[in-house]
């Protein structure tokens, strides 16, 4: 698609059109352009632990739940295991099923001192079809990018 700056700054101007208060929104594609492209980005991937065994990981993503399965309650450490894991000058791409919970952890991060943080559009099994169900509408998976199962 691009160099690393076209990229960059296409989800800079996507995140402005969207409102968002974090540094820019990817999708899928994008993002492993990107992941491909800048040297020390990192990946985070803030799905449940049963959804990383039982749907599948990212190659190399750092994983800290935003929430846990199975109350669904939020992760009070979130912000700290980022913190450890996470050099707050990296280029940081959030990710979860859908886009929704990364985009919660790429607000938090932005908000606390993280300044390259991205949200990753459609997450790695993208939204549901008429049927309920996911993997059939965008997504990581279903863009093909590097995944195994957990």
């Amino acid at each position: 698609m691009g160099t690393l700056s076209e990229l960059l700054t296409l989800a800079h101007e996507r995140a402005e059109s969207l409102g968002l208060p974090y540094q820019g929104a990817l999708t899928p594609a994008e993002t492993w352009q990107v992941m491909q492209l800048a040297p020390g980005v990192k990946l985070v991937d803030v799905r449940t632990r049963a959804e990383l065994d039982w749907v599948g990981r990212v190659p190399g993503a750092i994983e800290i739940e935003w929430k846990s399965y199975p109350s669904m309650q939020e992760n009070p450490n979130f912000l700290a295991q980022l913190k450890h894991q996470v050099d707050p000058e990296a280029l940081v791409l959030f990710l979860c099923r859908s886009a929704v919970r990364s985009d919660s952890a790429a607000r938090l991060a932005s908000a606390n001192g993280y300044a390259n943080c991205y949200n990753v559009l459609e997450g790695f099994e993208g939204d549901k079809d008429a049927n309920n169900q996911r993997n059939r509408i965008g997504g990581w998976r279903l863009a093909g990018l590097p995944w195994y199962q957990g």
